[in-house]
């Protein structure tokens, strides 16, 4: 049995891919949220220690090489997070040696290489007399000025320590001296803060709220109308659907209701005007009965006899036909094995065998008397043109009962026309066998008021099989 992971009903299709959409929008967005950070992370540590280093190496620059020896020794010593101290013999801010020129490295395009993108800076905020080289740190890292890791990243990289990633910046001085820097950042830049992800969390939550309120609103309408247009032929009452939910909905619960009535009230006029007809037929069959009976020619009597036998027949088939075949009866619990059991014992006290195979698992809810009689015709009709009937019950999702004769069979091209009401086989138009030709339109009518379905098979070896299927209601 192949078991599919996607909804089978419209609301459970229709909130799946509303939960999909939010969190792949969620999920979209996250990255982007994630590029972004990574992004200024990386512009942000550029600029910040492009401005430490560029700064440190302009005051250092103007000391001799004694002193910026000493000086290099002592910032070296400096925790990395402590105040930088001010160095003996800074030089005051001027135009010659004050803080580093605006030189536009804001301005020059940022690369996804941290490396590549720390030099360039570099280099835009020293000028050409400087040289710079930027490398990762070797595995015996030699001693340098250790520079403080910028805030946004403090948190995780004492969180990731042995995932950080280590860099040299070696800067030479115009008269040939070097300094050496180091800096310390998250290889993923600056990581998402947890608080987001649990406010997306929230948000993805409400929003799975919103859709499936949403999504019942709209698909209960739905499903009334389902239930109600699976009563149409089950139910003789008029139940009016609500009219509610969307304009799209009430517009199509009114035209239901519209058509609900409509067809209830062509039903009726017509079932009333066929009965009618068929219950005024009545008296003229009376009157030829009365003036038969007074004839003197047995011969004759007994021949007009037989005609006016089959058209009572007809009319009082008829009649019940038009009647809506349930009479009103309520559905209910029907124990359909013993049902089978009494047209059993029926058909044996008229010396007609019937044999049934297999049983039903639960009762079934029906109406009695309507089912009896569509078993009764199809019984009638196994034994009367195959002389015997052989019923099969199997049980399950829906309840199927099978009835073959050993019979001629119908042709193929038949095999529906004989559901027409009068309609009769060529070969079964006769007194003694031809019938109404309303008894498989009665059944059929029966079975499909109990939405079920009933149909006519020919078998292989030779015989007639009649399947009637009938839900359960569960």
């Amino acid at each position: 049995m192949r078991i599919s992971l996607w909804p089978q009903s419209l609301f459970g299709r229709l909130l799946a891919a509303s939960v999909a959409a939010v969190l792949i929008a969620q999920t979209a967005g996250l990255f982007l949220i994630a590029q972004d950070r990574e992004r200024f992370a990386l512009q942000a540590s550029v600029h910040e220690w492009t401005h430490r280093i560029s700064e440190t190496t302009l005051m250092l620059q103007p000391l001799n090489a004694t002193d910026r020896a000493e000086a290099v020794a002592e910032l070296s010593a400096v925790a990395p997070r402590a105040r930088r101290p001010r160095l003996v013999g800074s030089p005051p801010d001027g135009p010659e040696h004050g803080p580093p020129p605006d030189r536009g490295f804001l301005r020059l395009p940022l690369l996804a290489d941290f490396e590549q993108a720390l030099h360039d800076h570099l280099r835009a905020a020293l000028g050409p007399d400087y040289g710079v080289q930027v490398a990762s740190t070797p595995a015996v890292p030699p001693p340098a000025i250790q520079l403080p890791v910028p805030f946004y990243e403090a948190h995780e990289l004492a969180a990731h320590e042995d995932s950080a990633r280590r860099y040299d910046v070696r800067i030479r001085f115009p008269d040939g001296g070097t300094v050496l820097y180091r800096v310390t950042r998250m290889p993923s830049g600056a990581p998402l803060p947890r608080n987001l992800f649990l406010n997306l969390a929230l948000l993805v939550l409400i929003l799975v709220i919103v859709l499936y309120l949403t999504a019942r609103n709209v698909t209960r309408p739905l499903s009334e109308l389902a239930q109600a247009a699976d009563r149409i032929g089950r139910d003789s009452s008029r139940t009016q659907i609500a009219e509610r939910g969307t304009r799209e909905l009430r517009d199509a619960a009114r035209a239901f209701n519209t058509m609900q009535d409509r067809l209830h009230r062509y039903l009726d006029s017509r079932s009333r005007v066929l009965a009618a007809m068929s219950h005024d037929l009545k008296t003229p069959l009376t009157r030829l009965r009365l003036q038969v009976e007074a004839l003197d020619n047995p011969l004759m009597e007994e021949r007009i006899g037989r005609q006016l036998d089959e058209m009572e027949a007809m009319v009082k088939e008829a009649l019940s036909l038009f009647r809506g075949l349930d009479e009103g009866t309520p559905a209910a619990a029907t124990d359909v094995d013993a049902l089978l059991d009494t047209i059993r014992s029926e058909f044996a006290d008229m010396g007609q065998p019937v044999s049934i195979s297999g049983h039903a698992q639960q009762p079934l809810v029906c109406k009695a008397q309507s089912l009896k009689r569509c078993l009764t015709n199809l019984i009638s009709n196994a034994v009367k043109f195959g002389s015997r009937a052989d019923v099969f019950v199997e049980d399950g999702a829906q309840l199927l009962i099978r009835i073959r004769d050993q019979g001629p069979g119908i042709p193929e091209a038949e095999l529906e026309r004989v559901f027409e009401p009068f309609y009769r086989l060529e070969s079964s138009r006769n007194r003694d066998s031809g019938g109404t030709g309303l008894g498989l339109t009665i059944a059929r009518d029966i079975a499909q008021a109990h939405g079920g379905t009933l149909s006519l098979h020919n078998l292989e070896g030779g015989g007639l099989e009649a399947v009637l299927a009938l839900p359960r209601r569960r």
